[in-house]
């Protein structure tokens, strides 16, 4: 069926794409270089009906600019390129503060009590649709690009695991056949991780990714993008599972960019 949404994000996806937002992913979106002309071109589409879709809210005083907005669109589109997926169907607004803020926390002791603080934060996402991030890490991701970290990465891969309706690792799959191999990789490879953080020894994958399967697919997501070669060779079964799900071979992308130069 044909509806009016289809019609106005065709009609968006073919608009011509603005030149200054060109600079912008250039500049602040190292994988977007990486990509061919024509994953570049579907992501300028993808990015238009985002930001005409999906709200932007300025917090802390940040005043929102096309720099802040395209930036972050295009970082969230990424995850969703080349998928037959929907864009961020549950996602309702994206908050951005100008730099890392405070938050209210709640904490369940083991001993069964609750300790409630505030945190600092560089982002988060939330059941309820809601992205918050920090326009500083945000940026900060461009500069350290092979660092592991991306918070525009990880708090989106929230956003995909909250659209199988809780957010426990597993976003939905596009076969009921991939479930199995999903759940004993990813389970087999978060069991180590927390192993290898409670005998405080090194690993690759960041030791936040130990807190739960949620964060721990969050985290996975940002090393799948950021340093793909190094997480193909050191956990690759985990590699080809995010492969399978991301449709993109980043560790492929990355070498062909460095026998280039």
């Amino acid at each position: 069926m044909f509806t009016f949404k289809k019609w106005r994000r065709r009609r968006l996806m073919s608009e011509p794409w603005p030149s200054e937002w060109l600079g912008i992913v250039e500049r602040n979106v190292p994988y977007y270089r990486l990509l061919v002309p024509q994953q570049q071109r579907e992501l300028h589409g993808l990015i238009r009906i985002f930001l005409a879709e999906k709200p932007f809210e300025g917090c802390g005083g940040l005043e929102l600019d096309d720099e802040i907005r395209v930036t972050i669109a295009a970082q969230g589109c990424i995850l969703i390129l080349g998928r037959d997926t929907g864009i961020y169907p549950k996602l309702r607004s994206v908050l951005v503060y100008p730099h890392a803020y405070v938050a209210n926390v709640t904490a369940r002791q083991p001993d069964g009590t609750v300790v409630e603080g505030r945190q600092g934060r560089l982002g988060e996402s939330w059941m309820q649709g809601y992205v918050v991030l920090s326009w500083e890490d945000v940026l900060r991701a461009a500069s350290g690009v092979h660092d592991g970290r991306n918070v525009v990465f990880h708090e989106f891969a929230h956003q995909l695991d909250n659209e199988s309706g809780a957010p426990e690792g597993v976003p939905l799959l596009s076969e009921g056949s991939m479930y199995a191999a999903w759940s004993r990789v990813f389970g087999a490879e978060y069991r180590a991780l927390c192993d290898s953080v409670e005998r405080d020894e090194p690993t690759l994958l960041d030791a936040y990714g130990a807190i739960s399967p949620a964060e721990f697919f969050a985290v996975a997501t940002e090393f799948f993008f950021e340093r793909p070669v190094e997480l193909k060779a050191r956990h690759p079964e985990l590699y080809e599972q995010l492969k399978l799900f991301y449709r993109h071979d980043p560790a492929v992308l990355t070498r062909g960019a460095s026998n280039d130069e």
